[in-house]
């Protein structure tokens, strides 16, 4: 990255992968808690852990850019390696266990390089040292550090890769929480005199539908402002590479094609409760521009790739967006927001 980032920071070089990958047109923008959105297609937090290269990210025409998962202490992460890919299945697994270099260091870099033209959300998470009991401490200081940067704030209690973090999905945990984020937004709302940030859930695709049922009261009672679904899967079932070398792949959260249906199915079930009441972010084996339009008719205001940008590359973007503009075409729609739960 670092020889991309320094060819992109010269401004011709970074006009013109803009003019390249950006598809601009009004028919892709929508608003979702608060914010404008220039299209619905967003990098997942994973991709960028520490804020350090979403300005040259943003050039290659996502409407967002989540960092992070950024922890309240730095923690080296789970050892190498931890990052497997799946080519048979254009899928990865990964253990990274919250790498991050906590959220001090974090503040300090979008500090300095804040200013990418699409929204920035930080996606924060809880330190593997940190006892369950003791996350809703976490959670408020990386979100009072980080609250001058932020345009929202997502609560990632669902990694796969730090033991015992989907159990703050349960309600007493994740209320918990959600109650401390929320105090600490509001405080440094009026500290800084400007408006508290949109607070989001990011879950898991491995709940049960009861789970899925609680999360969304949850979600509403609490006044949320959106819900991401999916993180990566525990699953492994139907998998087209070897099972003796995913076994040697060891523990991790499967990600890309897939979990394509199961993300798919999740974001319906939350939509059929939800009842766009909460926006949706769809996230999870969206591969092209076919699964992102599917994904938003099963009730997704946006969508997140992470698996489909490292397969599919730079173009992945635009390629999506440009099949959404057919797509709402073919289907005699005026903006994408008419699209969503269309399925």
């Amino acid at each position: 990255m670092n020889a991309y980032t320094k060819l992109v920071a010269l401004p011709m070089v970074a006009s013109g992968m803009r003019r390249r990958y950006l598809v601009d047109d009004p028919r892709l923008y929508s608003n979702c808690f608060g914010l404008e959105f220039q299209n619905p297609v967003g990098l997942a937090a994973g991709f960028d852990k520490a804020g350090q290269w979403f300005n040259q990210l943003a050039h290659l025409g996502f409407g967002c850019i989540e960092i992070g998962t950024v922890t309240g202490q730095a923690q080296p992460g789970n050892p190498k390696p931890r990052m497997f890919r799946l080519p048979a299945d254009k899928a990865l697994i990964n253990r990274m266990g919250f790498n991050s270099d906590g959220c001090d260091y974090v503040a300090k870099q979008l500090e300095k390089k804040r200013e990418a033209s699409c929204v920035l959300g930080i996606n924060i998470g809880k330190s593997k040292v940190i006892p369950l009991e003791q996350a809703p401490d976490e959670y408020r200081k990386s979100l009072a550090k980080l609250f001058p940067f932020a345009d929202y704030f997502t609560i990632n209690v669902s990694s796969p890769n730090t033991p015992n973090l989907r159990e703050l999905q349960n309600r007493e945990h994740l209320v918990e929480i959600i109650d401390a984020c929320k105090e600490a937004n509001e405080e440094q709302a009026i500290s800084t005199n400007s408006k508290t940030k949109p607070i989001l859930l990011k879950i898991a695709p491995d709940l049960t539908s009861h789970q899925i049922a609680e999360i969304s009261e949850v979600a509403l009672e609490n006044s949320l402002s959106a819900v991401i679904a999916t993180n990566t899967t525990i699953a492994r079932e139907g998998l087209k590479t070897p099972q003796s070398e995913v076994e040697a792949m060891g523990a991790g959260g499967l990600s890309g094609q897939p979990l394509t249906k199961r993300s798919l199915q999740v974001v319906a079930e939350l939509y059929g409760h939800l009842q766009g009441r909460i926006p949706i972010i769809g996230v999870g084996g969206i591969m092209n521009g076919q699964d992102g339009w599917n994904m938003i008719c099963a009730g997704a205001n946006l969508i997140q790739l992470y698996t489909g940008f490292i397969y599919g590359g730079p173009s992945i973007v635009r390629d999506i967006n440009r099949d959404l503009l057919s797509n709402l075409e073919s289907n005699g729609l005026d903006n994408i927001s008419q699209a969503v739960g269309k399925g």
